[in-house]
């Protein structure tokens, strides 16, 4: 099977080699022999140049030899990145399809609530098995095949689910449904791996930023769309009639972006974007261990209170979102559109705050601080949200509700990110598809747990119980240590190129100085 050299995890050892290399030369100090470096001028003085070269040897039979490969950014990065965005946009929208839409569905298929919440749990559930062996995947045959599978699963899902707009088709829809949700395994944890692959040190963060934003405008989309397409009628033929055009939309998209992805989605750009991605390719697969991986980033005791306190507040935004429809309608009776705008309303705001957050990040390198910063808002904003939702006024539980989507989805992408900092050089596929699956878990147990008391003492109770798990993830997160690893490892060979570079000119300068006078340089 062939191997893929482009993911950091598969250059797990060569990185801490690699770095371990440059403060072992440091400590030795400067080495005899022949030294060239390209370099150029910056504002802070000489500094290294993309695509330089920085080669060190020496005499007799030991040589070294440092490189720092060329790198480039390539214009079609950004027509991956939005490929892949609306692929995985399409796939979020499945799992709103129906819960937005509960009390359609319960009297469509004649199930009970609980039934309809599984067409949403579903997407959790399936999760939870299936990442380590698509994570494997990923790190063996790269993310043109785990794109491409994903959204085949994603297109055979809805054209399935085509077939089920019939009142006694309910287990049918479910298994299309399943098919769907199988697609999420292969697409939720790529936005922070294919920003690296792609994108250069400056964008990385914002480009995972937009690879999110894919999902929460699937998201968007799926607030939007089923009530205005799926009118709350009486008449169950023309109710069918409804479903099924909504199926035949999502099934006639889902098969354009497959065949997309197959003529256009690649694996990596020819040429690196980044010295990272750089040692990456020249990474020898057989020094790289998928289980060993995985054994090391459970032993990294910041990235596992952050796999926790990612899974509690992204554990609260799935059981928000398929029981929206629920809050809204019990205390709205016949709001299903404005519940449905509700949920576009937290999602965009969402969307909007993921673009900043990672922008932000881009800038500032402050992961940790923004990290929290944003997580104890987004608690600040659920319990703004729960004050508000019964108090009778639609317009507020709007504001209130797009300031908790603020938070709570712009947190994603800092999750992913500050991941990729505590874990390096581990695969961002892998730490993300852990965070991932911690999200699942918890989601799947937060919406039950709500649901059931919803049922029981009603939606305030309900989001009090969201409320306290999220006051828990913020004192969590506060108890992350911040160890920037991948921003070390990028000072640390700056650092040491820069310090080469000083030695070549200090000998240069040493050796014209050593030379003798010629008579008539003396004249």
């Amino acid at each position: 099977m062939p191997q893929n050299n482009t993911l950091k995890g598969n250059r797990a050892n060569a990185e801490l080699t690699v770095e371990e290399w440059l403060q072992s030369k440091a400590a030795k100090g400067p080495s005899p022999g022949l030294a060239s470096l390209q370099w150029s001028s910056g504002s802070h003085g000489r500094t290294l140049s993309p695509g330089s070269r920085l080669e060190v040897g020496t005499s007799g039979d030991q040589a070294e030899l440092f490189q720092i490969a060329k790198t480039k950014l390539y214009r079609r990065r950004w027509v991956m990145l939005f490929l892949f965005s609306a692929v995985s946009a399409n796939n979020a929208l499945m799992w709103l399809q129906y819960g937005i839409i509960s009390n359609i569905f319960m009297r469509f298929y004649n199930v009970d609530a609980l039934a309809i919440n599984w067409l949403s749990m579903i997407y959790l559930l399936t999760y939870v098995p299936l990442v380590l062996p698509v994570l494997w995947l990923l790190d063996n045959r790269g993310i043109r095949d785990v794109v491409l599978a994903g959204s085949a699963f994603n297109c055979i899902g809805t054209w399935i689910k085509v077939s089920s707009a019939s009142p006694d088709m309910f287990l049918v829809t479910f298994f299309g449904q399943f098919m769907c949700s199988v697609a999420t395994v292969f697409v939720l944890g790529i936005p922070s791996y294919l920003a690296s692959v792609w994108f250069g040190e400056n964008e990385v963060s914002t480009a995972c930023s937009i690879g999110v934003l894919g999902n929460q405008m699937g998201c968007a989309i799926g607030f939007l769309l089923p009530p205005i397409l799926v009118p709350n009628v009486e008449d169950m033929d023309e109710l069918a009639k409804h479903i099924k055009t909504m199926f035949y939309i999502t099934a006639g998209v889902a098969t354009f972006l497959f065949i997309l992805v197959i003529f256009v989605f690649q694996e990596r750009p020819k040429l690196p974007p980044t010295l990272a991605q750089a040692s990456a390719r020249s990474m020898p697969p057989e020094d790289y261990s998928y289980v060993a991986s995985i054994l090391r980033l459970l032993r990294n005791k910041p990235f596992v209170l952050l796999i926790v306190s990612y899974g509690l507040n992204v554990g609260c935004y799935y059981a928000v979102g398929t029981l929206l429809n629920r809050m809204i309608i019990e205390r709205y009776p016949g709001e299903e559109v404005n519940a449905g705008r509700i949920g576009l309303t937290i999602v965009v705001a969402g969307m909007v705050g993921s673009l900043i957050c990672g922008i932000w990040l881009d800038r500032t390198k402050t992961y940790k601080q923004t990290t929290l910063a944003v997580y104890i808002m987004t608690l600040v904003g659920m319990i703004i949200y729960t004050a508000t939702l019964d108090q009778g006024l639609l317009w507020v539980v709007f504001i209130t509700a797009g300031c908790l989507g603020f938070f709570m989805t712009g947190y994603l992408p800092l999750g992913f990110e500050f991941a990729a900092e505590l874990t390096y050089p581990e695969s961002e596929g892998t730490s993300s598809g852990l965070l991932n699956c911690s999200a699942q878990v918890f989601g799947i147990i937060f919406t039950i747990c709500q649901g059931k008391i919803i049922d029981n003492f009603g939606t305030l109770a309900g989001n009090i119980f969201l409320c306290v798990f999220l006051l828990i993830g913020s004192a969590m997160t506060g108890l992350i240590k911040s160890d920037l690893r991948r921003q070390n490892a990028n000072r640390l060979a700056k650092e040491e190129a820069e310090r080469r570079m000083l030695e070549q000119d200090y000998g240069a300068t040493t050796q014209i100085s050593s030379q003798p006078q010629t008579p008539s340089s003396q004249a």
